[in-house]
C-alpha cells in the first residue's frame, strides 16, 4: 500500500470520500472528476489544502477498494480523521459526486446509504442534503426538454 501518514488531515477524508463515491459503480466519469477538482479549487475548506496530495488520496482509496475489507478500512480512517462536525459535508460532497452526471445508479445509493451509516447522518438531514444535490439537475430540466431520469 502507499505510505500514507497515520492520520489523514479532514480535507484528505473529504477527499477520499469523493474518489470513492466516484469509484463506487467501477465506472470513474469525468463530470465526477471535474465535480471533485471544482469542490477542491473552490470550496474555502480546502483553501489551504495541497492538490498534490489528491493523487495520494486517490491512490490509497484504490488500494483500499482492491482489499477485501477495504471499504471498511476506508470508514475506519475517515472515522478517526474527520471531525464530527464533518460528517455531514462530507455527506454532502459525496451527494455531490453522485449526482455529477445526472444519475445516481445502483451502487452510487448503496455506497451513499453505507456512508450515511458510517458517519451517523440524520435521515432528515441526509433527505435534505440529497434533495440539495439534486436541485442543479431539476433547474436544467425546467430550461430545458432534455431531463434525465429521476433516480
Amino acid at each position: 500500500m502507499n505510505d500514507i501518514p497515520h492520520s489523514l488531515n479532514p480535507q484528505d477524508c473529504l477527499v477520499a470520500v469523493m474518489i470513492a463515491q466516484s469509484m463506487s459503480d467501477e465506472n470513474i466519469r469525468t463530470a465526477e472528476l471535474v465535480t471533485i477538482e471544482n469542490i477542491v479549487n473552490h470550496l474555502p475548506i480546502f483553501g489551504e489544502y495541497d492538490p498534490d496530495r489528491i493523487k495520494l488520496v486517490s491512490s490509497t482509496v484504490f488500494d483500499l477498494f482492491s482489499e477485501e475489507d477495504g471499504l471498511d478500512a476506508l470508514f475506519g480512517l475517515i472515522r478517526d480523521n474527520l471531525p464530527d462536525y464533518l460528517n455531514e459535508t462530507a455527506y454532502a460532497l459525496a451527494c455531490d459526486v453522485a449526482a455529477a452526471d445526472g444519475h445516481t445508479y445502483e451502487a452510487e445509493l448503496r455506497l451513499l446509504e453505507e456512508i450515511r451509516y458510517e458517519l451517523n447522518i440524520d435521515r432528515l438531514h441526509a433527505a435534505a442534503i440529497e434533495r440539495g444535490a439534486r436541485a442543479p439537475w431539476i433547474a436544467r430540466c425546467w430550461r430545458t426538454t432534455a431531463c434525465p431520469t429521476p433516480s
